[in-house]
């Protein structure tokens, strides 16, 4: 799931102006993925966790260029589709169809990317792939949101990236300095884009198929799982949010292992434990106000206070915010990733409690 229902209720502040960095570069792939290996180089931390390289080494990138692509400099922006054409089936040559129109011409690039694109193009969504802590148009994401969502795309460090659109040249440029931003000089924009690449008689696919559509998806999901965790550690520090975990006691304490593989035990620091168990009576109905009243008033909830909930996976943290609802707040958070996601990072802090 990925409802962006946390992320729009909590928010980060990060700088709105972009510097390089003249730090070494800071290795990391996407936690939700380990087995992915694109990192971002020479950009600035906008989160304050430390973040794991699943990478045993950093490669230079000359040395990885081991096909045609050592002809092609990245001083040199672009690529001729002839080029492409030549370089298409490379295993390290990833392509992007990167097309993004103006509101107003009521076009819908990603339908156009399931009606033609140039084979074995993924697409990148330019208003997807973006900063989810602002109400501005596909904003540059933190570093740690862009390597998740191209590390869903399947884009290595050691790829060639080509990115096009589908008017010439437009948003692919865009695409283009994103990547450079986090220091993957191994970009270029087609020159011409698709509609040369047509010109020029090669073929394109006129169907996508559902591994191409599912990492678009998948792009997007990583995007918010990481704005989503960001946010939550942000509350953490802040404590805006009362925030309180629907799973059993014994969970939150730490003390009864997860019903997952791979997740640590315990809860989010500063987190309350009210079970969703005791949201309902004995024939599984909704408690009366009175009632649910009382169980919110015993773990210091107060309802003049904002408050997110959460559970093992999203699912009872809702009936917590069912309970709320009846005694009309309304405008609960629910915290999507819930501790499967928290509890399976490595690098977050996790509390436990005595027995």
């Amino acid at each position: 799931m990925a409802s962006g229902i946390l992320s729009r209720s909590l928010s980060l502040l990060k700088s709105s102006t972009f510097l390089l960095s003249t730090k070494q570069p800071q290795l990391f792939s996407s936690s939700f993925n380990q087995k992915k290996t694109f990192y971002c180089q020479s950009a600035p931390t906008y989160f304050s966790y430390k973040l794991v390289a699943s990478v045993t080494c950093r490669m230079n990138s000359s040395r990885l260029a081991t096909f045609s692509t050592q002809s092609v400099s990245s001083n040199e922006p672009v690529v001729s589709v002839d080029w492409l054409h030549a370089n298409l089936k490379q295993p390290h040559i990833k392509v992007l169809d990167a097309s993004w129109y103006m509101p107003n011409e009521q076009r819908n690039p990603l339908q156009e990317y399931q009606v033609a694109h140039i084979p074995g193009a993924l697409f990148f969504d330019v208003d997807g792939i973006s900063d989810r802590t602002t109400n501005l148009p596909h904003m540059l994401p933190s570093e740690e949101a862009f390597a998740a969502a191209v590390s869903a795309l399947g884009i290595e460090n050691k790829d060639g990236v080509v990115v096009y659109d589908g008017k010439g040249i437009f948003s692919a440029a865009r695409v283009w300095w994103m990547f450079r931003v986090f220091g993957h000089d191994r970009v270029w924009v087609l020159d011409g884009g698709l509609p040369r690449w047509r010109a020029s008689g090669y073929d394109v696919e006129s169907s996508a198929s559902g591994d191409a559509i599912l990492k678009a998806s998948a792009a997007s999901e990583a995007i918010e799982k990481v704005y989503q965790r960001q946010a939550v550690w942000k509350n953490i520090e802040e404590t805006t949010y009362q925030h309180i975990d629907a799973r059993s006691k014994a969970r939150f304490d730490g003390v009864a292992p997860e019903p997952r593989k791979g997740i640590r035990s315990g809860h989010v620091p500063g987190s309350k434990c009210i079970p969703f168990s005791q949201m309902l009576d004995g024939s599984q109905t909704l408690l009366s106000n009175e009632e649910l009243k009382k169980k919110f008033d015993q773990e210091g909830i107060s309802l003049d206070k904002p408050i997110v909930t959460s559970c093992g996976t999203g699912v009872t943290a809702c009936i917590l915010a069912l309970g709320l609802h009846r005694l009309g707040k309304t405008d609960v958070p629910v915290y999507d990733g819930s501790w499967t996601e928290w509890g399976g990072h490595p690098d977050v802090p996790v509390s436990t409690s005595e027995a």
